[in-house]
């Protein structure tokens, strides 16, 4: 299994998500951050897009989950974007951490809650 990595790190999104009534109303900012991995030699060698992860296909597989549909939880929105990485990159496995910056829990002090998962691609699967 390779362990060479390409990650995507801070991306931002405006969505439509959340358990709350007035969160899927209003929206709110969600932070993305992305890590897939693959053997990457052949890349190295080539110096050629389709021998790699397009980092621009993954941003925009991104894009379409968090500006899309509104699911009530951060794990809902991570899975899909794992899944449609998946789908759409040669990668063997992905990290999605999905951010909500600004979180209102009554009486609490935070920073962002988060939500990481990894999904490797099934070996029957092979690609």
């Amino acid at each position: 299994m390779a362990q060479d990595r390409i990650g995507l790190e801070g991306m931002v999104f405006y969505g439509y998500h959340g358990v709350k009534e007035e969160e899927r109303r209003m929206g709110q900012r969600f932070v993305v951050d992305v890590e897939m991995v693959a053997d990457l030699s052949r890349a190295a060698s080539s110096d050629r897009l389709e021998d790699t992860l397009d980092y621009g296909v993954a941003y925009r597989t991104v894009r379409e989950v968090m500006e899309g549909p509104s699911v009530q939880l951060l794990e809902a929105l991570a899975e899909e974007i794992a899944q449609r990485l998946l789908a759409a990159l040669p990668a063997e496995e992905v990290r999605v951490r999905v951010s909500k910056p600004g979180v209102a829990i009554k009486g609490s002090v935070l920073d962002r809650s988060w939500v990481e998962i990894v999904r490797r691609r099934s070996t029957s699967e092979g690609r």
